[in-house]
């Protein structure tokens, strides 16, 4: 491992941790040369399967355009970065688990999906609306009627008051 401050080749590993949910090992290094401390993580490379886009192309799997996706529909949305990290391992570990070598982009899209709806009804919805192709109102309305109907966000604020309007929002 090169030191990220002067670029020399001799570190050494002073501190190794796994992750809670064993997925990750961090490794605390030290470089020989500079004695600067840095830290490095470790996961497990598999092949993923290649993607299949809607116009039939094919792509390799990018986590960060994953990763893009869930930042894009929780942005400005109060949800902690460990939960948006295990949301995106929890569909990375659902494409593996796949055992395909392709797998459509809607697939990948629902699984997205089923990690928002756990996350944030508002994201969920945000994403559904490109996802789905949203046309107007209407479909918001059936999306978000769908959501309540199935409690699926216990301890989530409504997106809705009784009355089918947005809830006020407190002032600070």
């Amino acid at each position: 491992m090169h030191c990220p401050f002067c670029q020399h080749t001799d570190t050494r590993v002073i501190d190794s941790r796994v992750s809670d949910d064993g997925a990750t090992i961090r490794r605390r290094r030290v470089c020989e040369a500079c004695g600067e401390r840095f830290s490095t993580m470790e996961t497990i490379e598999l092949k993923l399967p290649a993607i299949i886009k809607s116009d039939g192309r094919r792509e390799a799997f990018d986590a960060r355009k994953l990763r893009a996706g869930f930042d894009r529909a929780l942005q400005k949305r109060s949800v902690a970065e460990e939960q948006v990290e295990a949301a995106v391992r929890a569909v990375v570990h659902q494409l593996r688990m796949s055992a395909e070598r392709e797998v459509p982009s809607m697939r990948v899209g629902e699984f997205v999906m089923g990690e928002l709806r756990k996350l944030d009804h508002v994201g969920y919805v945000r994403f559904a609306s490109v996802y789905r192709d949203f046309k107007d109102v209407a479909d918001f309305r059936e999306e978000i009627d769908r959501l309540e109907n199935d409690n699926a966000g216990e301890g989530q604020l409504p997106l809705l008051d009784d009355d089918g309007a947005l809830p006020a929002r407190k002032k600070r």
